[in-house]
């Protein structure tokens, strides 16, 4: 009886493939970010900045706002746009645009302004 995997085993569920920073090290869909996945990266930093989003004009106004925040901040790391939906799903983001940093999705479903965006990075203690 395997329609909905309904009778399925956990142990032949799909496992969601780890994520990775944008040094390029493996990270853990919930254990985010760590010292010792990134070693140069100290607490308090930022370590990647991604944009989820299908591509459409909300999703790259986001893109466009956060890449503006962190110019405001003078931080010098790459702010990155994914649109492809299957990597969208591994974050587990369901309303786009989601704003996600160091591999931990932090908002979801509205635009937010480039002093909403440092506002938000404050806010977590960047």
């Amino acid at each position: 009886m395997a329609l909905f995997n309904f009778g399925k085993k956990k142990d032949e569920e799909k496992k969601t493939p780890a994520l990775t920073c944008s040094c390029g090290c493996s990270a853990g869909e919930a254990d985010g970010i760590t010292s010792d996945c990134c070693p140069e990266i100290k607490e308090g930093e930022i370590c990647c900045i991604k944009v989820l989003g299908t591509g459409c004009k909300s999703c790259h106004e986001q893109y466009e706002n956060a890449k503006q925040a962190v110019k405001d901040m003078g931080l010098s790391i790459e702010v990155e746009s994914i649109t492809d939906m299957q990597k969208v799903m591994e974050y587990g983001v369901m309303s786009m645009p989601a704003l996600v940093v160091n591999e931990k999705a932090v908002a979801m479903g509205k635009v937010l302004k480039a002093a909403d965006v440092v506002a938000l990075l404050h806010k977590l203690g960047f």
